[in-house]
């Protein structure tokens, strides 16, 4: 009997030794076994953060019907007050937009917008995809934009000091804007997005900042920043902003620029996703706010503003 206590013992150990190997070896095996690869989704739930666009695309057979408005600006300082209904009573900025997704990754827009009369032709392009296993850790797109201003030619020039061999030419009322963007989800609640940005305006007046001697240019490098961030499942705090790097912006005392800023909340409900936000930036579009930002947040330069958007089945999948 005492020869078989220890002989028990033994069995029992090498049992339980046996095991723990089993599962020691099982955990190998789950983690050498390879994560599957999946496409990040919902990156940002529609084409544009606020002001800025997303890395998101409008699927292919589908159009996106968009309405983007901005109020005038809210604080007393900067025109608004309770006579204008801070700003309600104004509107400096009406967008409607088409955008159709000729593939999952190719959107095709045009819009038009009471701002200078603007109508502007848009593509995006998003040729890689962040996925589940961060092979590919970001999201990229292209977007590229053309604007075309139709207004009459004394409101297209006006502050221009004419000279004598002027000429008014077609090709002035044509402004592009290119852009990469670039964007990463981390998990369910944030996400985040940069945008170097390229504008060329073919015609800006000539005028110089008196207080470094810079004169404007044709040409901005702008870098933007945008961001989502989930608080409910139906709601979000979105914001944007950019940054023009230009000497002639620069502490100007006769033409003030500023970074445009937008900060709001994005709720979707069902087939809508409907955005309420601030903004000192009176345009909507890139041609139009980036270069012409004029209003200061600090003096009550920002205005309500809100975008919606719809999309409709244009093409039924197969």
């Amino acid at each position: 009997m005492r020869l078989f206590y220890p002989f028990l013992t033994v069995s029992f150990l090498f049992s339980s030794l046996t095991i723990f190997a089993q599962d020691d070896l099982l955990s190998l095996v789950d983690d050498a076994t390879p994560k599957k690869r999946e496409k990040v989704i919902a990156t940002f739930k529609t084409s544009k953060i606020i002001s800025a666009q997303s890395t998101e695309t409008v699927k292919a057979g589908t159009m996106d019907f968009r309405v983007t408005h901005r109020f005038g600006n809210i604080g007393t300082q900067s025109g608004g007050g309770g006579h204008t209904l801070y700003g309600l009573d104004n509107s400096a900025d009406i967008r409607i937009s088409f955008d159709f997704g000729i593939t999952d990754n190719l959107t095709l827009g045009v819009g038009r917008s009471k701002m200078n009369e603007l109508i502007d032709g848009l593509v995006k392009w998003r040729f890689l995809t962040q996925t589940t296993d961060n092979h590919i850790p970001f999201s990229i797109a292209f977007f590229g934009s053309m604007s075309y201003n139709p207004q009459s030619a004394n409101q297209f020039y006006s502050g221009t000091v004419k000279t004598a061999d002027f000429k008014q030419k077609e090709e002035h009322r044509f402004a592009y804007t290119s852009q990469l963007l670039i964007a990463r989800k981390f998990g369910n609640f944030c996400s985040i997005e940069l945008l170097p940005t390229y504008n060329h305006r073919n015609f800006v007046a000539a005028n110089i900042n008196p207080d470094n001697g810079a004169e404007e240019t044709n040409d901005l490098i702008s870098l933007g920043i945008g961001g989502r961030i989930k608080l409910t499942k139906r709601i979000c705090l979105v914001a944007d902003y950019f940054y023009t790097f230009s000497k002639y912006r620069t502490n100007n005392p006769t033409n003030a620029f500023y970074a445009p800023l937008a900060i709001g909340f994005e709720i979707e409900t069902g087939g809508h996703v409907f955005h309420i936000n601030y903004t000192n930036a009176a345009g909507i579009i890139e041609n139009n706010f980036i270069p012409n930002t004029t209003d200061n947040w600090l003096k009550g330069g920002f205005k309500l503003g809100f975008n919606i958007s719809r999309v409709f089945d244009i093409v039924k999948p197969k």
